[in-house]
């Protein structure tokens, strides 16, 4: 609340001196009770209340002064009031996360059934489970820290690799939370948006609580401690976000919702993000105010007069939501219900109706809307709309267009990379590949030649079958060796090239 107390403001300021007149018209309009009579003097007091006319008539609000209240508010909404960033189709809903577990022999303390470890590992699946959709990525730290997974959207690939952490696969013991860190802002760095760092441990050097201290990027911390214990050592850390661990899924609820509020306070200080206009919400009590004029003695009809100078319009049958949401409102409305191609019809604002069309599959038409805008996004969302479309050189000249318009963009570099190198796949395929079509040779047929003439030519068809790839899971479990020998392996190479 604090926050958006802190952001809020109006996106079009100007319109609030439309205050003045409003208020001034209300303070000349205004009924003004007099003090005195205008009966002769001498009569009673009580004769000259009932002598009074209107005197039954004192209302303290009257149908000028909500007409007023409600000039007012839609003043007030024409003047756009914001206090948050609108989501942007390009980058994700929820803030990337690096999980940094520490895996040590005190993490095998059997205080939290069957172990504090085990206990972390589920809390860790819980909370993949809870941002499903959303990059997660995973470290293991003790005295060297290591990338376990890098951000990733599927679940599946983070669990076998978490299930094979324990202390004997770590290098070197000890306490390394300062590297760990290190390694989670290397692995944000290459992100549009701000993540966050979330340490599942029990312990903590206090020599490492200073490394910790100095970091710009939103800590939290999942304290796996028996009975709500705290660890003493993070109290210095005035910017983290300390949970202690609970039987249930409280701590994971408070965790989730940390993460989601420090994702949204970066975005409001994102500047490729919209502000979002909260103008609707002074909708509704300007509305209830126009019930109150259909009361005996409040009626105002000047709302007559004005539909004398509306246009002349068909009837529809939906015709009533253009009262109420602009084609921007209604195209975000079947955005949220995943109704693309829908919102690809009613969005005006070209950027949301290109972002509709690609969601909706219609890569030509996103790439010719993307095509008409000339900013770096327009041409990054043209790029990606013309790979899905198979396009790639044109694509290739979009990511081009997209490191012209803003040079330092590392997203548009890697995506220039990757459209070339799919590119020169494309081509050399092309070129070195020859399926003998025209002598009636299939691309899965094999050949015998029988250059000694002993019979006939032979075609054995190949079998195909109806091979389906292979899952996460199955790709894991289909190493040879055992996933604790190969995180040893991993991280033992990973020291001595740190070393060298």
């Amino acid at each position: 609340m604090i926050d958006a107390l802190a952001q809020f403001h109006f996106l079009r300021p100007y319109w609030l001196l439309l205050l003045l007149p409003v208020a001034t018209f209300w303070w000349l309009t205004r009924p003004r009770r007099s003090g005195s009579s205008d009966l002769p003097a001498g009569i009673a007091p009580h004769l000259a209340q009932a002598l009074r006319l209107g005197a039954e008539d004192q209302r303290r609000v009257g149908p000028l002064d909500l007409a007023a209240l409600a000039a007012g508010l839609l003043t007030l909404a024409v003047a756009g009031p914001t206090w948050s960033r609108a989501p942007n189709p390009l980058i994700a809903d929820t803030a990337p996360l690096v999980i940094a577990l520490k895996v040590t022999d005190s993490m095998e303390e059997a205080d939290l059934a069957p172990s504090r470890l085990d206990r972390a590992k589920l809390k860790i699946t819980d909370l993949i489970n809870t941002r499903a959709g959303a990059p997660t990525a995973l470290i293991a730290y003790a005295g060297s820290a290591h990338r376990v997974a890098p951000l990733t959207e599927d679940a599946n690939i983070l669990r076998p690799l978490l299930e094979g952490l324990t202390p004997a696969v770590m290098p070197v013991a000890g306490d390394a939370a300062g590297d760990a860190l290190t390694l989670a802002q290397d692995i944000l760095g290459d992100q549009m948006g701000t993540g966050a760092v979330l340490f599942v441990l029990d312990d903590i050097d206090p020599q490492q609580v200073s490394a910790l201290g100095q970091s710009d990027t939103p800590l939290f911390f999942l304290t796996m401690l028996p009975n709500g214990r705290q660890i003493p050592q993070l109290d210095g850390l005035r910017s983290a976000t300390i949970v202690p661990f609970s039987g249930d899924d409280r701590d994971i609820a408070r965790l989730n919702r940390g993460i989601t509020r420090s994702f949204s306070a970066a975005l409001g200080e994102d500047d490729r993000v919209d502000w979002q206009d909260r103008a609707w919400i002074l909708a509704w009590p300007v509305a209830l105010i126009a019930l109150l004029w259909f009361r005996r003695g409040w009626v105002i009809r000047w709302g007559f007069v004005a539909l004398l100078f509306l246009p002349p319009t068909g009837a529809r049958a939906d015709g009533w939501r253009d009262w109420f949401l602009t084609p921007d409102q209604q195209g975000q409305i079947a955005m949220n219900q995943k109704d693309y191609a829908a919102a690809s019809t009613l969005f005006q604002d070209p950027y949301h109706r290109g972002y509709a069309q690609l969601k909706a599959g219609q890569y030509a038409e996103a790439s010719e809307t993307f095509a008409q805008l000339s900013t770096p996004e327009a041409a990054f969302a043209e790029g990606m709309a013309r790979i899905r479309n198979r396009e790639y050189r044109p694509a290739i000249a979009a990511f081009e267009t997209a490191l012209e318009r803003r040079p330092d963009w590392p997203e548009a570099a890697y995506n220039l990379a990757v459209a070339k190198a799919i590119l020169a796949e494309v081509e050399s395929t092309r070129e070195q590949s020859d399926t003998g079509e025209e002598a009636g040779i299939g691309a899965d047929d094999v050949v015998f030649d029988n250059e000694a003439g002993l019979g006939a030519d032979t075609t054995q068809q190949a079998e195909t079958g109806d091979a389906a790839p292979l899952s996460a899971d199955q790709w894991i479990s289909a190493i040879d060796t055992d996933m604790q020998d190969f995180l040893r392996s991993r991280f033992v190479l990973e020291n001595q090239e740190r070393s060298q």
